[in-house]
């Protein structure tokens, strides 16, 4: 079994958590859920998106939040970005960890941004500029690796073929995203795997869905087969406004449970559930975490129950 407290989990509450809730989240709320989840030990955060307010209102003051974190906090943060533009902006703002994100499925590429994936794919080079200009890391995220709302599954060659394409060099890191949660573990160990194999050696990253379920295993095959960092929301909170049939992120809290990183300890886990239910609650949001739900439980005699 792989070592999975060698893994990095990422939550990504503030971005991804909440572009489905259609409310916008005061900034020094914001502030308050970054600099707790911080001090947890959580190692990444992603914090916000760079998209259009109109189209997605939540991530509105992703630049006010930006500007109330110190550079040593920013450190820790990944921003969404989907073109060259965006990262200028947040690279003036102080950000240094950019997320670029586009769909591998057109259909969806074309709903979620405005564009053909390969539009996205060609001016990636200059993208990876501004982010080394500013001193920073750029991502290459595909959206829809496993299947498009709209098209139905995705070819995994088309994956490798965008993962492989010179345009996309430079990137740190690669993730992969399930945007649908529609995949099953045995299609994210091939695919993960095939990443790992066939396309240029960066840190591997999966961002799962628990839309049917599979997401705490789907995450667990994914480190398994090679991915080093893994993203999760705060009670499985998420979903992407422009993918219909796309709910709630795989849960930070249960992909900590399963995984136990040496930081993850049962005082941290009910800081982190505590955290969670008031938010949830503010935002009048489900609480999808079984992790959550077992630490309310009744079997006391079990360390991790709050």
């Amino acid at each position: 079994m792989t070592v999975l407290t060698e893994s990095v989990l990422r939550d990504v509450t503030l971005r991804d958590g909440l572009q489905l809730t259609g409310k916008v989240l005061p900034v020094d709320r914001k502030v308050e859920v970054v600099r707790r989840l911080l001090a947890l030990g959580v190692p990444a955060l992603e914090i916000g998106s760079m998209a259009r307010p109109d189209l997605v209102p939540p991530m509105a003051n992703t630049m006010d939040l930006i500007a109330a974190l110190t550079p040593e906090e920013l450190q820790r943060c990944w921003v969404w970005v989907a073109t060259p533009r965006h990262i200028e902006k947040a690279a003036a703002a102080g950000v240094r960890n950019f997320q670029y994100c586009f769909s591998v499925s057109d259909a969806h590429n074309k709903a979620n941004i405005g564009r053909s994936t390969e539009d996205s794919v060609a001016v990636m080079p200059d993208a990876v500029r501004l982010a080394n200009e500013a001193g920073g890391q750029i991502q290459l995220c595909l959206a829809t690796s496993f299947s498009c709302p709209f098209d139905g599954p995705v070819d995994p060659e088309r994956v490798l073929a965008i993962a492989n394409d010179p345009r996309t060099e430079g990137a740190t890191d690669i993730v992969v995203a399930d945007t649908l949660g529609q995949a099953d573990p045995a299609r994210v160990t091939a695919l993960i795997s095939a990443v790992r194999d066939r396309t240029p050696q960066r840190r591997i990253v999966f961002h799962g869905h628990d839309t049917w379920g599979m997401g705490v295993a789907n995450t667990l095959a994914a480190l398994r087969a090679g991915a080093t960092m893994v993203d999760g929301s705060l009670g499985g909170l998420g979903g992407c406004p422009f993918a219909p049939g796309a709910s709630g992120n795989t849960s930070t809290e249960d992909i900590l449970f399963a995984t136990r990183p040496a930081w993850f300890t049962p005082t941290t886990l009910s800081a982190m559930v505590n955290l969670s239910e008031a938010l949830l609650a503010d935002l009048g949001e489900p609480n999808r975490s079984r992790t959550a739900e077992g630490a309310r439980s009744k079997a006391e005699a079990f360390d991790w129950v709050i």
